[in-house]
């Protein structure tokens, strides 16, 4: 894979960060998606230092341009397209009778059409390069909660995308998956829980250990932990895996 490019979505933060620093360890490049472009030059610094090339793409995915400028910038710097991760879309988590059309709308534009868009847009560079492409969805997606229906709803929607996108990539030659983490402390989540906190009166250690209780795990993820699978699913080692769903979640799910 020493000539291989990856694009990484969500790459300014979190498990998309993660990602594209591991990424750099077996691509030559790695293509950093995200709106927020001086985060995003922070992680492209760290990607260098890791012995990859890194492409600075500040784009908000939720608008339907933004899949052809990625595309665009990374065929024109790079030539080619080996692997596309799909991570950005923070959903808010709210209830379903709080939540409103806009809301429920702007979640859809980012995490579900953003993708969408993406994957078909660099359809043709993946199957040149027979290229793998990861879908990021979450373990709500099993369990949804109606406290939180849009992150299960939207979360269980990407996984029959990926699925559908995986049955087309059989005949074209791309490796389609999607990888369904758990309760990772990222900056997001380590934010709801300190809201959490605040409106329940009680100190962030107990709040913390609340979610875990009803998560019934033993800790929280790590983001590196889920970078970790994602750059297996990429890899060489995963080329006969297509079309499944990958959990990893401490456990929480205990359904078959």
């Amino acid at each position: 894979m020493s000539n291989s490019i990856a694009i990484v979505t969500g790459a300014s933060s979190g498990i998309g960060k993660a990602t594209a620093l591991r990424l750099a360890k077996d691509h030559a490049g790695v293509v950093l998606v995200a709106r927020r472009q001086h985060e995003l030059e922070d992680v492209a610094r760290q990607v260098r230092a890791a012995g990859a090339q890194a492409l600075v793409v500040a784009v908000d995915l939720a608008q339907p341009d933004a899949a052809e400028a990625v595309v665009a910038a990374a065929l024109q710097a790079h030539g080619r397209i080996d692997a596309v991760v799909h991570v950005a879309g923070a959903v808010p988590g709210l209830d379903v009778f709080a939540m409103t059309d806009a809301q429920w709308d702007a979640g859809m534009a980012l995490k579900f059409h953003g993708a969408r868009r993406l994957t078909l847009r660099a359809w043709d560079a993946l199957r040149a390069s027979s290229g793998a492409v990861v879908f990021v969805s979450g373990n709500a997606a099993d369990a949804p909660k109606a406290s939180m229906a849009a992150i299960g709803a939207i979360n269980a929607g990407i996984e029959a995308l990926a699925k559908a996108f995986a049955e087309r990539g059989i005949a074209d030659g791309i490796q389609v998956n999607s990888v369904s983490p758990g309760s990772v402390m990222t900056g997001r989540r380590l934010g709801m829980i300190e809201r959490q906190a605040e409106a329940s009166g009680i100190a962030l250690d107990d709040a913390k250990a609340a979610v875990l209780r009803q998560a019934g795990i033993r800790r929280f993820g790590e983001a590196d932990e889920i970078a970790g699978l994602i750059a297996f699913v990429v890899s060489p080692g995963a080329r006969w895996m297509t079309g499944t769903v990958l959990r990893i979640d401490g456990g929480e799910i205990r359904s078959v």
